[in-house]
This record gives structure tokens, sequence and C-alpha cells, in this order.
């Protein structure tokens, strides 16, 4: 079992950063595939950003890249997403999550989930 706990999320101002972090505990965390999606009421949970176990290799979606960067520290079993000059479409629920699979856009693929954590952008 893996369980996954998200914070670092609140209130900003369009332009402004917010640092997600994700910490996980249980079984091993560097064999894990991590990703962070998210989701608005209305809306279907959008993939966002994943990186690979070993942190070699990430993804993005179009919208966030150049602003977001996902990284993690697996000494501290702590996955990140470093989110920088944010806009008001980014506001959403963020949840991250583990999985053993290769495709790491899909959420369907994905195994554990953590609860969530707000972000709000004011324009």
């Amino acid at each position: 079992q893996v369980q996954l706990v998200e914070s670092g999320g609140g209130l900003v101002q369009a332009g402004g950063s917010l640092r997600l972090s994700c910490a996980a505990s249980g079984r091993t965390f560097s064999i894990y595939n991590m990703g962070w999606f998210r989701q608005t009421p209305g809306k279907e949970r959008e993939f966002v950003a994943a990186i690979s176990g070993s942190g070699s290799s990430t993804f993005y979606t179009d919208s966030v890249k150049g602003r977001f960067t996902i990284s993690r520290d697996n000494a501290k079993s702590t996955m990140y997403l470093q989110m920088n000059n944010l806009k008001p479409e980014d506001t959403a629920v963020y949840h991250c999550a583990a999985t053993a699979s290769l495709r790491l856009t899909s959420a369907s693929r994905y195994d554990y989930w953590g609860q969530g954590t707000q972000v709000t952008v004011s324009s």
C-alpha cells in the first residue's frame, strides 16, 4: 500500500507562484512513476505533469509547459510541483498519484491517489 498526502495549495494572485508537495509512505517510493492531475467542477480530471521513478524523465501538458516544474526527492519520498506564473485557469484541486504503468498521462493507469489540495488563482 502507498499513502499520498498533498500540501502547499492556497490562494494566490495571477502571476504568483506555489509549490505543491506530495509526501508518500508505505512501499519504496522510487519504484513508482508519479503524476499530478487537477480537477474542477464540471470538468474531467486533467493530466498536468508526470515524472519517472528515477526522476530522469518528465512530461507536461501543453498548457503548463514552461510554467510548472515537476520534481522528486526519493530520499525524502516526496514529489513536488513548482507552479510559476499562475493563471486563473490553473484553479483546481490538485491530486498526486502513483503508478507502475508507463502510460503516465492517463489517470486510469494510476493506482494510488492523494486527497487533493486546492489551488485558487485570482485575476
